[in-house]
């Protein structure tokens, strides 16, 4: 999976959960800076970190991995 992809997805489902990216870097045992660039893009995240993360989400990794499009919000429900 392509960096952006994985960080627009992961960014949807913290979104989706409501969760500040600061609080959820706390969560997840990272930087703001570190969470802050897996999801742009700029850096990949080791397959323990999609793990720790998946798990903070409390979502496995398949949800995570998921289809093309990232999870989006629509009258509160995820579609």
């Amino acid at each position: 999976m392509e960096n952006d992809r994985w960080g627009r997805r992961i960014r949807a489902f913290r979104k989706l959960k409501r969760i500040q990216q600061v609080e959820f870097a706390k969560k997840v045992g990272m930087s703001t800076s570190i969470l802050g660039k897996i999801e742009r893009g700029d850096r990949l995240p080791t397959e323990e970190q999609l793990q720790i993360i998946a798990t903070a989400l409390d979502i496995n990794m398949d949800e995570l991995k998921g289809g093309e499009k990232p999870p989006t919000i629509q009258g509160g429900n995820k579609v």
